[in-house]
């Protein structure tokens, strides 16, 4: 594809960068084939090539966003999914999120769609502010189907109907964790304790620690990491998402300086795609560039980092079909395709792919939230393609797909790390409790 950035405007490394993604552009079109939005709404402005043309000119000419990009801009689920497939290498997600910076910059949002942004990100990425919301959404959940049909509030209305019914008890996983210190240590690793996962899921956490702790790893959760970062970072929110990123940065590198981490563990994949991005997203931070590339190289995925040891098959069957749901930004974003299922497979469970695995479940962040009709439509799209297979329980590595499958389905959906731990001497999960093993 020919650009025509000025000289001064290349200057600029969001641009310059801009300009080298687009020059790669063959316009080819595969990447429409596996686009969940122009698989769902037939629009060439809501695929990965229709949206590229809109950000050319947009940056190209310096242009203010207009409602007309921004809508298209806002529908992208950042599922990277047209990332494997293009044949050209074009890095997309370089794009999209310059885009979303400009938008943020130039264009004024309507009252409420502004109100709702600010609101998630004012709560989502703080655990006990978002634990009161969720605990004060129980009480007017009853209200979603009214909020959905006023002028606006169908966000409003989609958070509701999200929050779930009982919130479960806090974990034993907080920044004061009593870890083990192994004599003859196997290895030394700090765990990324998340945000909304640490309230909607604690026991994902606590699992990951009884399993590394059975091997031998010591498990440290250091004072001062927060959100990863990646939830206003795909609003536009630049400067906070950098805010965000330093701060974990300086907590995991005062680890790396001291007694030393070999790898930084994460249990949501979503936050993995944004934290191996550091090095990047900080790389004009002066002193910070070297460190954000340091951690972005010692973060791995809780299955990524299980599957560098060898495998013991397991002595037992369970006796349970598990359809492996891979999140968009496991196989997309991290291309850790194989490694949950072998270990899965290794731990006596006997796994199934899931049809159409590539299109996103419709979670995606916040766009369940601020994109809810097309959110859901890719749920029951996913919801029907697992249950086509008839699996006994589902796995995934995120708990935003967790929380989005779980609406559309009776069938138990657990991180594949709980199923693990269990599988390796630790509690079942109880969501497994009214499923009936072998276990032998």
């Amino acid at each position: 594809m020919q650009t025509s950035f000025t000289p001064e405007q290349l200057e600029k490394r969001a641009l310059s960068e801009a300009n080298d993604v687009l020059r790669k552009c063959v316009h080819c079109g595969f990447c429409t084939a596996t686009c969940p939005t122009y698989l769902l709404l037939g629009d060439e402005l809501d695929s990965p090539r229709g949206r590229i043309y809109l950000i050319k000119d947009m940056l190209e000419n310096d242009k203010p966003a207009t409602e007309h990009i921004t809508k298209h801009v806002d529908r992208c689920l950042s599922c990277l999914s047209c990332m494997t497939t293009c044949p050209a290498s074009v890095n997309y997600m370089r794009l999209i999120d310059t885009a979303r910076i400009h938008v943020a910059k130039t264009y004024k949002r309507p009252f409420m769609d502004n109100l709702v942004r600010k609101m998630l990100q004012m709560v989502l990425p703080y655990p006990a502010r978002f634990r009161l919301a969720l605990t004060g959404a129980r009480l007017f959940k009853g209200l979603a189907p009214v909020l959905a049909k006023l002028p606006g509030c169908k966000p409003m209305a989609a958070m509701l109907a999200l929050a779930p019914a009982k919130l479960p008890p806090r974990g034993s996983a907080d920044e004061i964790f009593p870890h083990k210190t192994f004599t003859g240590s196997r290895g030394r690793v700090a765990l990324l304790k998340g945000c909304a996962q640490s309230v909607l899921d604690p026991g994902i956490n606590d699992a990951t620690i009884r399993l590394l702790n059975r091997r031998g790893i010591d498990v440290i959760m250091p004072k001062g990491e927060g959100c990863c970062g990646a939830l206003v970072h795909h609003m536009g929110n630049e400067t906070k998402a950098v805010t965000q990123a330093k701060a974990n940065v300086d907590a995991w590198m005062a680890e790396v300086e001291g007694e030393g981490l070999d790898a930084i563990i994460i249990t949501a994949s979503g936050c993995g795609t944004t934290i191996k991005d550091y090095g990047h997203l900080l790389a004009d931070e002066g002193d910070y560039a070297q460190k954000a590339k340091t951690v972005s190289d010692l973060a791995k995925d809780v299955t990524e980092y299980l599957a560098i040891a060898p495998i013991e098959a397991a002595d037992k069957k369970f006796g349970l079909k598990v359809a492996y749901h891979s999140a968009c930004s496991m196989q997309h974003g991290q291309k850790i395709i194989n490694q949950p299922k072998d270990l899965l497979r290794a731990a006596g469970f006997d796994v199934v792919d899931v049809p159409e695995g590539h299109i996103c479940c419709g979670s995606a962040g916040t766009y369940n939230i601020l994109q809810s009709e097309i959110s859901t439509r890719l749920r029951d799209r996913k919801v029907a393609n697992i249950e086509a297979v008839m699996p006994d329980i589902i796995a995934t590595g995120n708990i935003g797909c967790m929380t989005q499958i779980a609406t559309g389905t009776k069938i138990p959906i657990i991180h594949t790390i709980e199923l693990l731990d269990w599988a390796g001497g630790g509690p079942k999960p109880k969501a497994l409790n009214e499923v009936k093993t072998t276990d032998q």
